[in-house]
Order: C-alpha cells, then structure tokens, then sequence
C-alpha cells in the first residue's frame, strides 16, 4: 500500500488473531515487524530509528488516534 505520509510504498507482512463471541469480533490483534514496517514507511529515518522505543511508541500513539477517530465517525 501506498503511505500516505511519506508517499512510500509499503509491504507489510501481518499476522492477524480475531476471538469471535456470538459470530462478531470481541478481539483483534494483529503482530508484525515494526523495523521492517518503518525502513519501508519513514525510509531512511525508519532504518535508523525504526527499532528505538521513541518510533515505536510514536506509531502505536498514532494508530490509536486514527482508530479512535474512525469509531467516532461510526
């Protein structure tokens, strides 16, 4: 896919679990590579800085805002 903050082009290998309560999802975690994800998304800063906390912390703070964004709008 397309990032679109950087305009990088991204593959991202997921590994995605759902536990189902009454045929709807109650839970969904997804586990992937976050260094390789950021080489790929941020480019070089993502190489350096990709595995360090700080990167980390920041991509999960800003996927939690856009998740909570998107239910707000349901």
């Amino acid at each position: 896919y397309l990032f679109s903050q950087t305009g990088n082009i991204v593959v991202n290998d997921i590994q995605a679990r759902f536990v189902f309560r009454d045929g709807k999802i109650c839970e969904h975690h997804d586990s992937f590579n976050l260094w390789k994800w950021s080489r790929q998304a941020l480019g070089f800063k993502g190489l350096l800085l990709g595995w360090t906390p700080l990167v980390s912390n920041a991509v999960r703070a800003q996927a939690l805002k856009g998740l909570k964004a998107f239910q707000a709008s349901r």
